[in-house]
């Protein structure tokens, strides 16, 4: 169960739930004390709910939330097991992380689970389930793969369970076997595969700019340097990643980015011209060795009938050649700028690749 554990008057939880009516309650000093900690910090006073949020009934295990304030609670009762976390999702992923999963692995054995998740991106869950069909239909029982969409990408998760008898080798036997199936899995689409588990596409395209000693920049217009926002939420990106140029008008693309006005008046911003003069343009602005150049109509509005709503150009140079791409996506404005930084990073991943 989550939420109703804070200090406000619709927090209801410890009132009303069942579980939680004991006869005692009790203090906990080190919740109270770390709650105040955190608000010293930040130069506000205690307020005096928090002495709520601290105290717990005396049938709960307390269990220690080192990233928020209210504390989870664990509760066992005939032979069941009851969990209240706090409702603030990292609060209650940190807790079940470090708290409540490792407690259930301990007071329930259970067989051996192995989970194996590949990243793709570029093509929808429909088109990868025709490419690795058969891969699917051959899987044993104990495996299944789970398709997991968002947007521009699909994790392929598969997971693993021992469906024998549990020995002191099982686990190590279904790791084996389940990381067998993810490395075949991606020899059948190795296109649209770039990282494994919790691996992100900014994080893999940063691991491949090291590995090849590239400096890397964005000239973005639609998308306001979103792309250069999911760059730099990898840690230590400054090492590939100087920098990028935001032209929004006319203006800023030929002063910027020495896009011509010919260009701009003959083919207009949106166009594979336009987009190959900003990535030509950055290069030489950034100092880069690479640069990935963005221009569209994200909505609502804006569209025209050779040009509608949801229209992108993209480009991706190195001095040496530069690919271009085209893309239209729907109406909506926040989609549109999503799946844009999407496949603005895979076109670069490609290109690096040399599957471009």
């Amino acid at each position: 169960m989550t939420g109703g554990l804070g200090p406000t008057k619709d927090d209801i939880t410890k009132k009303r739930w069942p579980i939680c009516s004991a006869p005692v309650w009790f203090f906990t000093r080190e919740t109270y004390d770390r709650i105040s900690k955190y608000f010293q910090k930040i130069g506000r006073p205690v307020s005096p709910a928090m002495t709520g949020q601290a105290t717990l009934p005396d049938n709960a295990t307390l269990l220690v939330n080192k990233v928020g304030q209210a504390p989870g609670m664990w509760f066992e009762k005939d032979g069941k097991v009851f969990i209240s976390l706090p409702g603030v999702p990292f609060e209650m992923e940190y807790l079940m992380t470090y708290e409540v999963m490792p407690r259930l692995q301990s007071r329930f054995p259970t067989r051996p689970i192995a989970h194996r998740t590949l990243g793709t991106a570029g093509e929808g869950e429909s088109n990868i389930a025709r490419r690795i069909e058969t891969f699917e239909d051959a899987l044993p029982a104990h495996i299944r793969l789970a398709y997991l969409p968002a947007l521009g990408q699909v994790r392929l998760r598969l997971t693993g369970v021992w469906p024998g008898e549990v020995t002191p080798d099982s686990e190590r036997l279904l790791n084996a076997e389940i990381d067998a199936k993810a490395a075949e899995l991606e020899l059948l689409i190795p296109d649209l595969v770039y990282g494994r588990d919790d691996e992100t596409l900014p994080l893999a395209l940063g691991k491949m700019l090291l590995a090849q000693g590239k400096q890397f920049g964005t000239a973005e217009s639609c998308t306001g340097g979103y792309v250069a926002h999911l760059i730099t939420s990898v840690p230590g990106s400054s090492a590939y990643f100087p920098g990028s140029v935001v032209t929004y008008s006319y203006e800023m693309k030929t002063k910027l980015l020495g896009v011509k006005t010919e260009t701009l008046s003959r083919f207009g911003a949106v166009s594979e011209e336009a987009v190959q003069e900003m990535a030509s343009g950055a290069l030489d602005t950034l100092g880069v060795d690479l640069a990935v150049s963005i221009s569209g109509i994200a909505g609502p509005d804006g569209g025209t009938p050779d040009k509608p709503v949801g229209t992108v150009w993209m480009a991706v140079s190195d001095r040496n050649r530069t690919v271009t791409e085209k893309h239209t996506f729907g109406r909506d404005r926040l989609k549109n700028i999503q799946l844009t930084g999407t496949f603005a990073l895979n076109l670069v991943r490609k290109f690096l690749l040399g599957q471009v």
